[in-house]
């Protein structure tokens, strides 16, 4: 596995200003470490992560598995070696209120979940203060917490704290909860 997937802890950015989806998220140290871009003009997702910038070394692509699809799921691949690592879908309904999403194995098996942080805050959120309130999200695997998906409060930009470093079994992949966050990110900035 590459070694931008070693760390306990990241930070990501979307970039505000782009036709699609730019995403920069840094180590501890805050060095670039993965860069993201969605595909231009395509009727399913295709997100893209990279080693940096200059996008020439591909590392994960997340690709929708529908064009539309209300409870979608997207498919988490590892580009070096073409293997679907897991994949991510979205509770329909349940997503309408308070964001959560299935965490599959690469069998499509169920592993865990995603959800935000609690209900109330998640209808102040939809219908009163918007991006004003910070979302916060937990990863849960066999029924133990295994990453805090953290916003900052930013007027400009969107940012997300990744915080893996309560998993000292490392039940989760980093690269999926790095494509965790990037979908999340996408999301938010369709919903923004």
């Amino acid at each position: 596995m590459h070694s931008a997937f070693q760390y306990n802890q990241y930070l990501l950015h979307r970039q505000v200003l782009a036709l699609t989806g730019r995403f920069r998220i840094y180590n501890p140290a805050r060095e670039l470490v993965l860069f993201s871009q969605q595909k231009m003009f395509k009727l399913k997702e295709d997100i893209r992560v990279y080693t940096d910038e200059r996008m020439t070394d591909e590392l994960l692509f997340i690709k929708a598995r529908q064009i539309i699809d209300f409870s979608a799921a997207y498919d988490v691949i590892d580009s070096q070696t073409g293997e679907k690592i897991g994949a991510w879908r979205r509770k329909g309904f349940r997503s309408m209120v308070r964001d959560e999403w299935e965490l599959l194995d690469s069998r499509d098996s169920p592993l865990g979940i995603l959800y935000e942080d609690n209900m109330a805050q998640a209808l102040l959120r939809r219908f009163l203060l918007g991006s004003l309130l910070p979302q916060n999200y937990d990863i849960i695997s066999f029924e133990q917490r295994v990453a805090d998906l953290r916003q900052r409060f930013n007027l400009f930009r969107y940012e997300l704290n990744l915080d893996f470093s309560m998993d000292l079994s490392q039940r989760l992949d980093r690269r999926m909860g790095i494509a965790a966050a990037i979908l999340l990110g996408t999301i938010e900035g369709r919903q923004d």
